[in-house]
């Protein structure tokens, strides 16, 4: 029977760049007589806050997102509310133009027949 593993989530792994980012910050702000654990416990404290930042400006970019699709979408149902009463407006024109121009006739008519 095969021994159960914990992996690491996703979440919880940190990257490699991290973590010689973390110790290579750790390591310029040693101080003499620090221990390479101290040192390494400053990297993991340093790791800690680099993950934590990545991942506030990860939940920053999604609520951007959101609410950028949110202002995108309503945008869209409002061109599409204009466009659909500018071809209400362009349906009812040509109707009018040919009233008023056969109005027209009929007045030029009356006056060349009757003057």
């Amino acid at each position: 029977m095969a021994r159960y593993t914990k992996n690491k989530s996703k979440d919880n792994a940190v990257s490699e760049e991290t973590k010689q980012e973390a110790m290579a910050i750790a390591k310029g702000t040693q101080k003499p007589g620090q221990t390479k654990e101290q040192t390494k416990l400053i990297a993991q404290g340093i790791q800690k806050g680099i993950d934590q930042y990545k991942k506030q400006q990860k939940a920053k970019a999604r609520e951007f997102d959101k609410q950028k699709k949110k202002a995108l979408a309503a945008n869209q149902a409002e061109t599409a509310s204009e466009v659909e009463s500018e071809e209400v407006a362009n349906y009812r024109l040509p109707w009018f133009l040919l009233a008023a121009s056969w109005v027209l006739f009929g007045l030029s008519w009356f006056v060349f027949f009757n003057a």
